[in-house]
């Protein structure tokens, strides 16, 4: 049973890492500046970024998204792709046919030009504007509209161009996308029909890297067991869930608290029960080497990292029949990350889950502080191919302890995560933090009708980290490798405690 408290309290950092899904926002994640006009990013590109070689891509900036995420349209010009900052908006698209509405500053008005990032998450499927909408902001509504060139007036989408864009209507995930054809021109926008595209199309010779904090609150939970409550307090802080509850700036946290199967012969006083929280911080990490003259990037990363830390109590003596996964609460989000003028959306998704292996006999009584940190990833390499990336650090400190009877348990508290791009998932990853528990009775008999019982037992703690990278990370524009990549299973354990017990009969 012990077992399980510290698997709960390991799986606190999975939890974390995948949601990863989900790290608050930091101050310097928010406060860097709006990508650039188009203006500017074109001079930037016409010209190369110190330590580059003329004919070498720039060194873009890897930040969070503002709020009103700018579509990137990549159109080729010359020698080397060019993706720049565009008024042009997905106002609607079509996952079957992969048709796309694509609209101007002059299909919107300032009051719906373009769904924001929210309603786009939801599910919004109404297009932009209407027949007789004009351009330009009307009076006293919404935020205004970008100006459009009179060149993208004339002919705002080209068979070629590569669209880059935020959750819009029809895409949730984000779409990336390249225009096959053109269909017509109506008072929504320019219909096309698409086909997938890869970031090597926009990002091109470029170069990019860096993490970006998830903000909490755009993380999505779904309770899957009664007593799941969740908070988070963003870095500004404002604070979501119950009060009295105190979460870190920039953190969410999940408090659990839940019956386990108790063994059919076990006394009311040894009712199993697990009750805790997890708070985690997780960050997106993401880094992109263009190769120029090749095809493809020379380097890539995708994948996420942060810290946790967590407070969890197991007791009781587990059913030996309660060896099935549990699931606690399922967490996504979709943070978007500006890449130079490029908005790449992340998505992650989390299941949290509680599971446990006893015979039965074994009563356990743990409290236990665990921090730690972690990261999992896909690592690509020209020449090398994709490799997976799987790391933690894990401290656990039990407060109180206890095991009575002979027998063994162990528990583990973990996380499913996905980690993709534009709905594509890349890498999966199953982190499960463990609590392992045995002990073992020896007695001894003396003539006069006495016996004693001896028992030794002890407590460990360890996690198993395990996945693979899928098929998926072809999104990176990287050459296809005929199957799944195992990350491997890592497993790491340590003592916690340990003890000896007598009884006398």
């Amino acid at each position: 049973m012990r077992s399980l408290t510290l698997t709960r309290k390991l799986l606190v950092p999975a939890l974390t890492s995948l949601a990863l899904a989900a790290t608050g926002c930091t101050a310097a994640g928010t406060a860097d500046a709006a990508p650039p006009a188009p203006a500017t990013e074109a001079a930037a590109a016409a010209s190369p970024a110190p330590g580059h070689p003329a004919g070498a891509g720039e060194q873009l900036a890897v930040r969070a998204a503002p709020q009103h995420t700018p579509t990137a349209v990549a159109r080729p010009a010359g020698a080397r792709t060019t993706a720049e900052r565009s008024p042009l908006k997905v106002a609607s698209y079509d996952k079957k046919t992969r048709r796309a509405v694509i609209s101007t500053a002059q299909h919107r008005t300032s009051g719906d030009a373009g769904s924001d990032r929210a309603a786009a998450g939801a599910g919004a499927t109404a297009g932009a504007g209407g027949a007789g909408a004009t351009a330009g902001p009307a009076a006293g509504a919404g935020r205004p509209v970008e100006p459009v060139p009179p060149a993208q007036s004339a002919q705002p989408v080209k068979t070629g161009d590569v669209i880059a864009s935020a959750p819009a209507p029809g895409a949730p995930q984000g779409l990336l996308a390249e225009v096959t054809d053109i269909v017509r021109t109506t008072d929504r926008g320019t219909e096309v029909v698409t086909k997938p595209a890869t970031l090597d199309q926009v990002l091109a010779d470029d170069e990019a890297a860096g993490q970006v904090p998830v903000d909490p609150s755009t993380v999505q939970v779904v309770p899957l067991l009664e007593g799941v409550k969740f908070s988070w307090t963003r870095p500004d802080g404002v604070h979501f869930g119950p009060n009295g509850v105190k979460v870190p700036a920039g953190n969410l946290r999940l408090d659990v608290e839940t019956g386990i199967e108790t063994a059919a012969d076990a006394p009311v006083s040894a009712a199993a029960s697990a009750a805790g929280y997890v708070q985690l911080a997780p960050e997106v990490e993401f880094s992109y080497d263009g190769s120029p003259g090749r095809i493809g990037p020379g380097a890539a990363f995708l994948g996420m990292s942060g810290d946790w830390s967590a407070h969890w109590n197991l007791k009781g003596r587990v059913s030996a029949q309660a060896t099935q996964r549990i699931p606690l609460a399922r967490l996504h989000a979709d943070p978007v990350i500006q890449v130079g003028p490029v908005p790449v959306v992340v998505n992650l998704g989390l299941t949290v889950y509680l599971q446990v292996q006893a015979d039965g006999r074994i009563t356990v009584d743990v409290t236990q502080d665990v921090k730690g940190d972690f990261r999992v990833g896909g690592s690509y390499a020209f020449g090398k191919g994709w490799s997976p990336v799987g790391t933690s650090q894990v401290t656990s400190t039990p407060v109180t302890a206890s095991v009575t009877a002979a027998g063994r348990a162990k528990a583990s508290l973990g996380t499913e995560a996905s980690v993709g791009l534009y709905g594509l998932v890349g890498l999966t990853a199953d982190f499960a933090p463990y609590v392992r528990g045995e002990a073992q009775l020896t007695g001894t008999a003396s003539s006069d009708g006495k016996a004693q019982l001896t028992g030794a037992w002890s407590l460990h703690g360890g996690f198993d980290l395990s996945g693979h990278l899928s098929l998926q990370l072809r999104i990176f524009g990287t050459p296809v490798f005929e199957k799944r990549i195992p990350l491997g299973t890592l497993t790491r354990e340590w003592p916690l405690t340990q003890g000896t017990s007598k009884l006398t009969a």
